[in-house]
Parts: C-alpha cells; structure tokens; sequence
C-alpha cells in the first residue's frame, strides 16, 4: 500500500514538473497574407496577419493594418514583459528563398529616439521576444526546487 502511494504522488509531482512545454509556431503559407478592410478616405486598406511571442504581455495572431510597424504591434501586444530582453529582438519574415532573420535593438529606440530603429512589418511576420538570462535562471531554479520538493515527498514516505 505504501509503494503504490508513493508511486501515485510521484507521478502526479513528475506530471506537474514537465507538463510545460514548449510551443512552435510555424504560419501556414496557404493562408492569404491579407485581407481586405474595404476603402476609407478613398484609399483601399489591406490588413495582414503578424504574430508575437515570448515575453510580451498577449502574445498571439493579431490582424493590423498593412503599413503598421514594429512599435505599433509591441504596443498591441500589451508591451514588453519585465523580463524581456530589448536588446535583441527577432522578426523572421518568411520569404521565397527561405525565412530572413531581421534584428531590433529596441532598447537602443527607447534611449535615442531614432525611428529608422524601429522596421515596419511585413505579411506573416513572427516578432518573438525573448527573456533574459534572469528569466532562464528563474526558470531553472523554480524546475530544481519542484525537484527537491519531489524528493522530500519521497524520502517522508519512505520513512513511513
């Protein structure tokens, strides 16, 4: 009885210790890169789909006018996460030869200014944010102290 309780409370710690996972995001390329908003001031609008994830407050699939920049879809996104890295910003814009990696330093926008840091988007455009080191650290050591919870668990139920 005792073995099957501590294999049972195992399990159910292990579940919980490696049930995040991680998820990649890959846009279909048979979806059409726009739609069409219909004509306001006499101009047609088109809107795109672009994509934001990592450490940005409502990451996901947001559908924004066809001349939007990089600031406006962070923005939309509810902003940067405490812990997300500025300085190293990834926007992988698909492309006919393959995908491009485009680099935005947005820590060097919010301290000069300069718009030329800050590119517009493109249809199907993926912005992923990333943490920093702290955010890795923090992750590493919320992983070892549910592992040394589990471990006090067993050890308590092997004294039983």
């Amino acid at each position: 009885m005792k073995k099957i309780l501590i294999s049972i409370i195992l399990i159910i710690i292990s579940l919980s210790l490696f049930s995040q996972t991680a998820v990649s995001f890959t846009p279909s390329s048979n979806i059409s890169a726009y739609t069409y908003d219909g004509i306001r001031s006499g101009v047609e609008k088109l809107k795109m789909n672009t994509y934001i994830l990592g450490q940005v407050a409502k990451p996901g699939l947001y559908v924004v006018p066809d001349d939007t920049d990089f600031l406006t879809l962070l923005a939309l996104a509810g902003g940067p996460k405490e812990d997300a890295k500025l300085s190293k910003i990834r926007i992988v814009r698909p492309s006919a030869e393959g995908e491009t990696i485009i680099w935005v330093n947005f820590k060097k926008y919010l301290e000069t200014g300069d718009p030329i840091l800050v590119p517009e988007l493109k249809p199907g455009d993926t912005v992923v944010v990333s943490g920093t080191i702290f955010y890795a650290f923090s992750r590493v050591t919320d992983f070892l102290s549910k592992a040394a919870i589990a471990l006090s668990v067993y050890n308590l139920f092997n004294r039983l």
